[in-house]
């Protein structure tokens, strides 16, 4: 049996902060491939292991926390074709339990959160996680009128011609429902209708599917209705998002008014008095799982009470109340055939395991990740050598271990390469980080071209018609090789390549004319700066406002000891970590050359902070000493709820300190720069009880 990784109290915090930029970057990937895609890059397992590790290390150095991490997101940017939908409130994900001592230390993080009296319960609901595709149903005056995929959580697609043909969605709810109702749920496809449609899809020479979840989503996104009435859909309900009358009591009497209003609510849900009783249904259902016309991949807890789901709240990418537990993953053993290494835009090396084809779950899987020379060293996995793989639903495995006595002899250690195979540049590897990098930068081809990839892509500039393939193609040719290049494209010289003609190539020209003024926050993270995602990137332009402002304040901030490093450091969310990174990007001479150029052929727009009504949106508060009505994390959950910053320590940039019993030094500091100070009870009022 392989080694752990190493325990997160056993890292330096450079160490810690290369590996955490590590995981951010694969576990984004993920989400892109899986959310719009549809074609999953890894196995439910290793995703949840990547992300756990994450969440460990996060534990252990908060500071490594961005708005940007994969723990504080859900879901990826949306495809073309659909029309966008932002949902009212937000679309998340969930966390994931994987033990027993899981489910148990969930129960009793609520306990902490909310202090009831000792004998009250923490009741649950345990739900089969329906490995599907969510979905939001809008009803107005009892009529549906909009559904839309979670896309990325905030934003999804516009699918509702397809949802109309699905025959557990009602198309109106009785009269005594309110106005407006919003119900969440998931669409799948039974296991006997995927394996008939597979069988007409193979007769008449068309693509399989890997398994119900992509066929599921495959047939909600066509553009062609008919095709998605011709294949068998279901739907589970089981949640709310904007209601214009707010549920009250419990969840469980919540779910009884779905099936009232006529939707299909899962029968194999129990209401579970404690944490024993919630395990005990995890038990019963995963014991009929094999006998399901459908396919679950764990079992999901929620508080009962809807008053506790309330005071709960959000973490940025799941409710504090709800959890989903997990069934193991499956596993298989096959034959590790070779090691490739591929070059991604930040120049770190990535091995890939290319396996023997071999059927886990009845999927076909045939390539896995090995993160980095460290793993495959952990692992000590061989070329030639039989290994044991695990996958949860999904297409890609995980690489468990090496199958020892199956070795062959002459089978070797894996020598991870020293220079990048693309470029053939020396790969180095920092002393505080796990990922060995091609020193080449965008002299490196592969380098170049992922960079330019990730400006065009959904979340960055976005541009209709310039996908991956061209942009590999514009480089190859010369006519691409710095993102401004992109603006000057000639329409003639496009129209005459092959596959292009005159209005191919004069749409392309319109489509980037249209992104040639851009919001700040997405300009910011169309630059591809490494630990920068979109949330960093919207903090950045949120703070700073301009391009203008930015670049200077960015200039000014390359001295540690001036109040620019000072604010960019303190603001919530960024941390010295993604500082560092963001300063050495400006402050390398091609990067000047690349913001210089983009500048002259750009209009960048300021970024517009969003209108709230909230007396506290967009302050910084800082919370010290006790407080005496709600916990802290209550506390701090609720201020984020209502837009404002939560800070741990009181600076200039403070707005306002609340401030309990025995405040201590924070209290003098706020004292000392005359930051208004108020007590619990005036916070309270201040914010609507």
């Amino acid at each position: 049996m392989s080694d752990s990784p190493p325990n997160p109290d056993d890292l330096t915090p450079e160490q810690a902060a290369g590996e955490h930029a590590r995981l951010a970057a694969e576990i984004a990937e993920h989400n892109r491939l899986y959310y719009q895609e549809d074609a999953p890059g890894v196995s439910d397992a290793e995703y949840d292991a990547q992300l756990r590790r994450l969440q460990d290390i996060e534990a252990k150095f908060p500071d490594l926390i961005t708005p940007d991490s994969p723990t504080q997101k859900v879901g990826a940017p949306l495809s073309s074709g659909f029309t966008k939908i932002r949902h009212t409130v937000p679309m998340l994900s969930l966390g994931n339990a994987f033990s027993d001592d899981d489910v148990t230390d969930f129960v009793a993080r609520i306990r902490r959160f909310l202090n009831p009296p000792e004998d009250e319960p923490v009741v649950l609901v345990a739900e089969p996680k329906i490995d599907g595709l969510s979905v939001s149903l809008r009803y107005e005056n009892q009529s549906f009128v909009r559904g839309a995929t979670r896309g990325d959580g905030n934003e999804g697609e516009d699918i509702t011609a397809n949802l109309r043909t699905i025959a557990d969605i009602p198309a109106t709810l009785p009269d005594d429902a309110p106005d407006i109702v919003e119900v969440r749920g998931e669409v799948y496809m039974p296991k006997s209708a995927f394996n008939a449609l597979n069988e007409r899809q193979e007769a008449a020479g068309d693509k399989v599917f890997a398994n119900p979840r992509n066929a599921a989503a495959g047939s909600l996104r066509q553009l062609d209705t008919s095709i998605t009435a011709s294949r068998t859909l279901r739907m589970f309900a089981y949640a709310w998002g904007e209601m214009s009358e707010e549920p009250a009591g419990t969840h469980w009497w919540f779910l009884e008014r779905l099936r009232e209003w006529g939707f299909r609510v899962n029968s194999l849900m129990e209401h579970c008095e404690d944490v024993e009783e919630a395990l005990a249904a995890y038990r019963n259902i995963a014991e009929v799982r094999p006998t399901l016309d459908y396919d679950i991949d764990g079992v999901v807890y929620k508080v009962n009470r809807l008053s506790w789901q309330t005071r709960l709240g959000f973490v940025s990418r799941a409710p504090r109340w709800a959890i989903a537990h997990k069934f193991p993953a499956e596993q298989a053993t096959t034959i590790l055939r070779d090691i490739d290494i591929q070059v991604g835009r930040t120049g770190a090396l990535t091995p890939v395991a290319r396996l023997e084809p071999v059927t886990v779950g009845g999927v076909v899987v045939s390539n896995a990740t090995l993160h980095n020379e460290d793993e495959i060293a952990r692992k000590d996995v061989r070329i030639g050598d039989t290994v044991v793989i695990q996958r949860a639903g999904d297409v890609i495995p995980q690489v468990v271990e090496p199958v020892l006595d199956k070795r062959p002899k002459d089978a070797k250690p894996y020598k991870f390469p020293k220079r990048c195979p693309v470029c053939g540049s020396e790969a180095v590897r920092p002393e505080d980080e796990v990922a060995r990098r091609c020193t080449g930068g965008l002299i490196c081809a592969a380098q170049a071209v992922e960079r330019l990839k990730h400006f065009v892509s959904r979340n960055a500039f976005d541009i209709e018609g310039l996908g991956a393939k061209h942009i590999v193609a514009f480089w190859e040719d010369g006519l691409v090789k710095e993102p401004a290049d992109i603006f000057k494209l000639d329409q003639a010289v496009i129209a005459e390549r092959e596959g292009w003609g005159e209005q191919s190539a004069q749409n392309l020209i319109d489509a980037i004319a249209e992104r040639e003024n851009i919001p700040l926050d997405r300009f910011i993270f169309a630059l591809g700066v490494r630990q920068v995602g979109q949330a960093t990137a919207r903090l950045l332009a949120y703070t700073y406002g301009t391009l203008e402002a930015w670049r200077a304040a960015m200039a000014a901030a390359q001295k540690p000891d001036s109040d620019a490093y000072s604010e960019l450091v303190n603001i919530d969310g960024i941390g010295p970590s993604v500082a560092a990174d963001v300063l050495a990007f400006v402050h390398e001479k091609h990067n000047q050359k690349v913001l210089k150029d983009l500048a002259a052929v750009l209009d960048v727009a300021p970024f517009e902070k969003p209108a709230s009504d909230s007396p506290v949106a967009g302050k910084t508060i800082v919370f010290t000493g006790t407080l005496e009505q709600m916990t802290r994390p209550e506390a701090k959950a609720r201020a984020e709820a209502l837009g404002a910053k939560v800070s741990g320590s009181v600076s200039k940039k403070t707005d306002l300190v609340v401030a309990g019993p025995g405040s201590g030094s924070k209290g003098k500091k706020a004292e000392e720069l005359g930051i208004e100070t108020i007590n619990e009870g005036a916070w309270l009022k201040l914010i609507g009880g």
